[in-house]
């Protein structure tokens, strides 16, 4: 398998779609996929011309997790792990959208946890499974925690048992659970969404998202107010203003850069 292409990146205008793509192991989180989705994702985070990410998977699974049958080679570790991947999506300063298109299992479901929005399908089944090979679900926790309501992970982390797209939703895993048919539409409409909004705010907006609240009300708002000054004062707000009160397009939005919408992006 080494030097297989296993993750695959497309461009459509600000959009980067990053597709894992190992369907033979249920795109498990293979020495070699792993690598491959990092460099995949720190190359499109840090082009000023993608304003969303999409990852997303081919095949009927999203991601199985760990590829247990390297680990019990026992491979030598990557150079690369799934914290840094991780940490790619949170701190990326473009939205990430998971278009969950099947099933995901223990590390998959970190995956899915890490972005900004989520959409899956109702009928797809999850699960953190660690707990039934005798391991534990560490480091998908740092994401998972942060999203998931935190009585139902308890049960889900400790019973390992599989649940659907629905309860995925009900519980803060998923924000969207849609039917097979609506997934590509639901994705591209809420790709085409963000790619509107000014790129420094979106990223702005991500980081205040993960920042609030903190610890003292007083300081959120002193903290705040310093942001949304400076933010009126840059040079993306002047033009945004213009622009609307012009009533014309910002200069960050061109008929170009837009999804076309109803397909795959």
């Amino acid at each position: 398998m080494a030097n297989e292409e296993l993750v695959r990146v497309r461009h459509h205008g600000p959009v980067a779609e990053v597709t894992l793509d190992s369907p033979h192991n249920r795109n498990a989180l293979s020495r070699d996929l792993v690598e491959q989705l990092h460099a995949a994702l720190a190359l499109v985070t840090a082009d000023e011309r993608t304003r969303v990410v999409v990852l997303t998977a081919t095949g009927t699974v999203f991601c199985s997790g760990a590829d247990l049958k390297e680990q019990r080679t026992g491979a030598a570790p990557s150079a690369v792990g799934l914290p840094d991947i991780l940490t790619l999506i949170y701190e990326s300063p473009a939205p990430v959208v998971a278009r969950v298109n099947g099933a995901a299992r223990a590390g998959g479901m970190g995956l899915i946890a890490a972005c900004d929005l989520t959409v899956g399908l109702a009928g797809a089944t999850f699960g953190f499974s660690e707990v039934r090979i005798g391991v534990a679900p560490a480091v998908i926790a740092v994401a998972c925690l942060r999203r998931m309501d935190r009585r139902a992970a308890r049960e889900l982390f400790l019973t390992g048992e599989n649940f659907d797209g629905l309860r995925a939703r009900d519980v803060g895993l998923l924000d969207r659970a849609v039917h097979d048919d609506e997934l590509d539409l639901t994705v591209d409409t809420l790709a085409g969404q963000l790619s509107k909004g000014a790129p420094e705010a979106l990223a702005i907006t991500k980081q205040l998202l993960r920042d609030l609240p903190g610890p003292d009300l007083q300081e959120d708002f002193r903290r705040m107010a310093a942001v949304s000054a400076e933010r009126f004062a840059s040079d993306e707000a002047r033009e945004g203003i213009a622009a609307r009160l012009d009533k014309r397009p910002p200069a960050w939005l061109t008929a170009a850069d837009a999804p076309s919408g109803g397909g795959r992006l």
